[in-house]
């Protein structure tokens, strides 16, 4: 799957449908005289908001290296997530701040049958987008399409509190506080995942030992010799991943014959792995202070 595209279609989509749900729900909360429906529909306008920030991230993404940023332009990707989190934030604060001052306040909420059949399209609707942006993110590994599921998702479950409290305001007064104060707690956790994906990702990552063993396996089919590959690190560019590692050689090898070892050793890296590495040669009897 064509990773640009991909982020670009599944902006548009999002962007399209919430724009959509935006007016539906908002004319129904004006009709009913809803709150909730009417924060519920300003809720999903921000979900617009962030697919703007995913399509104009993907934008981003794709431009090539230059002269000031040599590495590429993929983590523009986690500095969207990140945004994308922020936003996540405000509203499960928002969320939290409402229902408390609800609870204190003893407020019910009345809805009509107009507001059911809307909470139902957009609950649909929402999880539907979300779903779709799982996925998407899923074949692409884009964290701002994954980090915009979740605000697709928040907002479908946000719609679920909507509903609930039309069902059961009559019955239990505080129903829509005590909803609304558990789904900004799941928002809160939501945006602390999508921060620590992209904050890891940001730092820089340890590779995986599954990884470290392709590596070292494909390195000993390459040579008979054992290389003694240690002291590895990865740097995930989004867009690329570059790999620096050391490996141990016999000290009688020419720099030549070193040097030939190492650059078929990268080759082979790009060939199979698909990620550019650099490796430093050392004697064989050398002791790295990381060894």
């Amino acid at each position: 799957m064509d990773k640009t595209r991909a982020g670009y279609l599944e902006g548009i989509v999002s962007i399209i449908i919430n724009t959509a749900l935006f007016g539906l729900k908002l004319w129904a909360g004006i009709v009913t005289g809803s709150i909730a429906l009417a924060a519920d529909a300003w809720h999903t306008l921000s979900d617009s908001i962030s697919s703007v920030i995913v399509v104009i991230a993907v934008r981003l993404s794709t431009k090539k290296p230059d002269k000031e940023h040599p590495f590429g332009h993929g983590r523009w990707e986690q500095i969207a997530a990140l945004f994308i989190a922020f936003l996540l934030a405000i509203i499960a604060y928002d969320f939290l701040k409402d229902s408390i001052l609800r609870f204190g306040d003893h407020r019910s909420t009345h809805f009509g049958t107009l507001a059911i059949v809307v909470t139902l399209i957009s609950i649909i609707g929402k999880e539907a987008l979300a779903q779709y942006a799982f996925h998407i993110g899923r074949k692409t590994g884009n964290v701002s399409i994954k980090a915009d599921g979740w605000h697709h998702r928040t907002d479908a479950l946000s719609s679920i509190v909507v509903l609930l409290g039309i069902l059961f305001a009559k019955k239990f007064w505080w129903i829509d506080s005590v909803l609304g104060g558990t789904i900004a707690l799941m928002l809160f956790y939501a945006t602390y995942e999508i921060a620590r994906e992209a904050i890891t990702k940001l730092l820089g990552e340890k590779p995986s030992q599954d990884l470290i063993d392709k590596i070292t396996e494909a390195s000993r089919q390459l040579y008979r010799d054992d290389l003694q590959l240690h002291h590895f690190h990865i740097h995930n560019y989004v867009t690329h991943q570059e790999l620096t590692f050391h490996i141990k050689l016999c000290s009688s090898l020419s720099i030549e014959e070193g040097h030939k070892i190492a650059t078929q050793t990268e080759n082979m890296i790009l060939d199979k792995f698909n990620i550019i590495a650099t490796i430093h040669v050392e004697p064989l009897d050398f002791v790295h202070s990381s060894d």
